[in-house]
């Protein structure tokens, strides 16, 4: 074909350009992104060498007391001490969310002053205190000030190292759930609770109805962060002799002197049940996510991993 010539622009007479004036387009070389897979390739592979050929890791005795029944029993007290504190840290954070917000200013000020104390100490010395207030006060009890009482008890047989646990943990955990629950109540769209309000709903319907239910989308996340962190909290409770699995493993190698193996053991038990508890976050992430068309729809995998997926976009 004879090429003709229009204007500026040289085409053939299908109408398409000469081979020679096509584009050759040159694949981008990320050398910054293979040197970087090389080293980390290169770093794991040192890293499991070590791992394998270091016979000081003593694997078989690690693995010989996955299933002792003290680990076990430690790790059943772990489990339920996470669930009971989480449970009381979520109730007292919503409850001092819901106080932030309050128009009366005792209110919210006393949600502020709770959630400052608590997040501005350190949680292993609330423990402690808990777990020595028969020091501060002998005498426990309920009743009206410079009047009838209506129940006491002695502190020492009311604070008992578990109930010391269960203080220590769940009121410092409802100081961070407060903020977590807060910023999810502040993301819902105040448009929501005024078209609630004009349809003749109470106040505590259009929370219980209208704007939690949305708040739990962005309140589920950090909760699971949360959960996550418990876990590995308690075992700060190991100071005031919770039998909880790093406090039944201390105890175990103080006789046998095995600490190392002792100790991936106890570290293999928390990736196990930090795992579970992620798998579980996701898909209750998924579960308040639908019928949002907003938020693509991933595969475990991939927010395992941390990576996008466009295109999959969530069904109703």
């Amino acid at each position: 074909m004879t090429p003709t010539e229009t204007g500026t622009e040289v085409t053939t007479a299908a109408g398409r350009p000469p081979a020679s004036s096509v584009v050759k387009v040159v694949p981008v070389r990320r050398y910054g992104q293979w040197i970087t897979t090389v080293v980390l390739l290169a770093g794991a592979a040192l890293v499991v060498r070590s791992l394998v050929t270091n016979p000081r890791f003593q694997w078989d005795i690690a693995f010989g007391y996955f299933f002792n029944e003290q680990v076990l029993d430690g790790l059943v007290t772990t489990i339920w001490l996470t669930v009971v504190a989480m449970l009381a840290g979520i109730t007292m954070g919503v409850v001092m969310a819901v106080g932030r917000r309050s128009d009366n200013p005792v209110v919210s000020g006393a949600a502020a002053l709770y959630i400052g104390f608590f997040r501005g100490t350190p949680l292993l010395v609330q423990l402690i205190f808990w777990f020595n207030l028969a020091a501060l006060y002998p005498v426990l009890s309920i009743g009206i000030p410079s009047g009838p009482t209506f129940a006491f008890g002695s502190a020492n047989v009311l604070i008992t190292p578990t109930v010391a646990a269960i203080l220590g943990l769940g009121l410092n955990e409802g100081a961070y759930m407060s903020e977590i629950v807060r910023a999810g109540l502040q993301s819902v769209d105040p448009g929501q609770t005024q078209a609630a309000q004009a349809l003749g709903l109470r106040r505590g319907q259009v929370f219980r109805r209208i704007v939690f239910p949305q708040a739990m989308r962005v309140i589920i996340p950090p909760t699971g962060n949360e959960t996550i962190a418990m876990l590995k909290t308690t075992s700060l409770v190991s100071v005031i002799a919770i039998p909880e699995i790093l406090f039944q493993v201390q105890a175990i190698y103080s006789r046998t002197y095995q600490v190392i193996p002792l100790l991936i053991t106890v570290s293999l038990w928390y990736l196990i049940l930090t795992t579970v508890l992620t798998i579980g976050q996701v898909y209750l992430e998924r579960r308040f996510r639908r019928g949002d068309l907003r938020t693509p729809q991933r595969s475990f995998r991939a927010v395992f991993l941390g990576r996008r997926e466009p295109g999959r976009m969530e069904q109703r």
